[in-house]
């Protein structure tokens, strides 16, 4: 009797990422594979790949090399948006037998006659125009949470993006399928269902095959709030000209929506929105944060920004460090600006020296770090529910509010998975929060 054949997978970039990663595992337990860590011996490795940073390009052979030096002989395969724009820089890389682009990814099974290695990589990609469907996904079993996946592509053309390209146009799960996927999620007995896709405000354009919206994302959001057996829904990156005032008030009085948003700013300065092709300018944005902060003070408010982009000046960063220095937001993911090919902005004039993009980059890492323990000093001492996560980290055991501040308590098994009410009480020196159980375990 032959063993099982061995998987493992690994997966750059955002929570869509994750979401079609669980998926694609899930198509190779139904192969009759068993999925392995990453770390240990498999059969075959898959690498789903991210091209939104230079940083996740480079990685990639990195990632190669680690599963070759654990099994040399092992299939090695490329999917993702990388894979999707650039197939032949992934099949070049020793090591790599197989890749997969943006329509084929989800049918990785049907690609693997046998796992002996290529003499060449192998690619299947097809022209970004045939990427017109939706693939339903969903993660499950990685994490406490699970990341279901509610929209896919973009139809916006900002001009330092290539997720358009990777990814194709918009389009949208049907409302019923994304209801049965949450059902199917709350039955694992997992605690927390985040909301994932590139432009999930643009949620209902194709979600039968069209352009027009069958649905409208408030309307995802309302019948969402009524499935059985979700404890938590969070709302993942949403762009502001996309986050409606209906989708904010329901979301405060909702019984499971959480007080986070994710909210994409990218510069505050407009003369560098309008170089970006951005979809609004910063006085919408501030618009946006004082809805939320007006009907929800203790919300949690997250903000991408990209440093260096051409043509930002030493003003131009300037006005944006003030602008957010003086909003009322959490915390900053920030991005230093790199080229992409076959980008606008690749092309433009006024490039930005590298060391300046890392000096403003280090800048803004440090308001963010302001930033977010301002805002932990905010709820020291008030009542939260914390969801506490899976591993054990130097002795702790960590956990999230619903409103996303990280909290620590020495570890304890029995904790995982599980909600507790409790009350805030400090900051470490680590910048993480310490409390006080009130009762026990939420139902």
């Amino acid at each position: 009797m032959n063993a099982r054949k061995k998987v493992a997978f690994y997966t750059l970039g955002c929570k869509l990422n994750f979401s079609e990663t669980s998926t694609i595992a899930r198509d190779f337990k139904d192969e009759g594979f068993d999925r392995v860590d990453f770390s240990e011996e498999a059969d075959i490795y898959v690498i789903n790949t991210c091209s939104v940073t230079e940083n996740a390009d480079k990685r990639f052979k990195t990632i190669v090399k680690q599963a070759q030096k654990t099994n040399p002989e092992a299939f090695v395969a490329a999917v993702g948006c990388y894979a999707q724009l650039k197939p032949q820089e992934l099949a070049d890389v020793n090591g790599v037998d197989l890749v997969l682009g943006a329509t084929e990814k989800f049918k990785i099974t049907d690609y693997i006659n046998d796992l002996s290695k290529n003499d060449f990589g192998e690619v299947h990609s097809c022209e970004i125009e045939d990427a017109d469907f939706y693939v339903g996904s969903y993660s499950i079993g990685d994490r406490t949470r699970a990341f279901l996946k509610v929209q896919d592509g973009c139809d916006y053309k900002c001009t330092y993006c290539t997720i358009p390209l990777a990814r194709g146009i918009s389009r949208s799960d049907t409302l019923e399928n994304v209801l049965k996927n949450a059902k199917e999620i709350s039955e694992r007995n997992i605690k927390e269902i985040v909301l994932t896709g590139v432009n999930i405000g643009d949620y209902g354009k194709g979600e039968f095959g069209n352009k027009k919206h069958e649905h409208t994302f408030y309307e995802l959001v309302k019948a969402l709030d009524n499935v059985e057996g979700i404890e938590r829904l969070r709302i993942s990156s949403i762009e502001p000209n996309l986050l409606k005032n209906e989708t904010i008030d329901f979301v405060s009085k909702s019984k499971t929506f959480v007080p986070h948003f994710h909210i994409p700013l990218q510069s505050g300065s407009n003369t560098i929105l309008k170089l970006m092709r951005r979809r609004y300018m910063k006085e919408l944005y501030v618009d946006r944060v004082n809805k939320i902060k007006k009907v929800m003070p203790h919300a949690c408010i997250g903000v991408d920004a990209i440093v260096g982009f051409p043509g930002e000046t030493d003003g131009h960063f300037l006005e944006t460090y003030n602008f957010l220095n003086e909003l009322d937001i959490s915390y900053l993911h920030v991005f230093t600006y790199s080229e992409r090919d076959n980008t606008v902005a690749a092309e433009m004039d006024n490039v930005v020296p590298k060391n300046v993009r890392t000096k403003r980059s280090k800048m803004l890492r440090g308001l963010s770090v302001k930033k977010r323990r301002a805002f932990y000093e905010s709820q020291l001492n008030s009542d939260r529910t914390v969801l506490f996560e899976s591993e054990n980290k130097e002795g702790y055991i960590h956990g999230f509010t619903e409103n996303y501040v990280k909290v620590k308590t020495p570890w304890n098994p029995e904790l995982v998975n599980t909600l507790h009410n409790i009350k805030l009480t400090k900051i470490d020196d680590d910048g993480m929060v310490r409390f006080e159980f009130i009762n026990e375990l939420v139902e």
